[in-house]
């Protein structure tokens, strides 16, 4: 357990360095309609997560992952309940 929180922790440091805040409906927000990101900042947020984290998904499994929290949830397995 101690593990998992440090590891979300250093995903939402890294997604703060990007400008993006986790908290309230914000982690739902869509990469590109809604937080107006760039395809390439988008790739740059997966590597620094990738980077961070140590850990490497498969490209499609990326390609699935339209928020900040199913980017989260692909790299931690969290179930998205809310």
């Amino acid at each position: 357990m101690n593990q998992h929180y440090s590891q979300l922790k250093k995903a939402v440091e890294v997604f703060h360095s990007y400008g993006i805040k986790l908290s309230g409906p914000r982690k739902n927000d869509h990469f590109i309609q809604k937080l107006n990101m760039d395809p390439v900042f988008i790739n740059g947020l997966i590597f620094e997560l990738e980077y961070h984290l140590q850990q490497q998904l498969q490209d499609e499994k990326l390609r699935e992952a339209l928020t900040p929290k199913e980017l989260i949830s692909l790299f931690l397995n969290i179930p998205q309940d809310n």
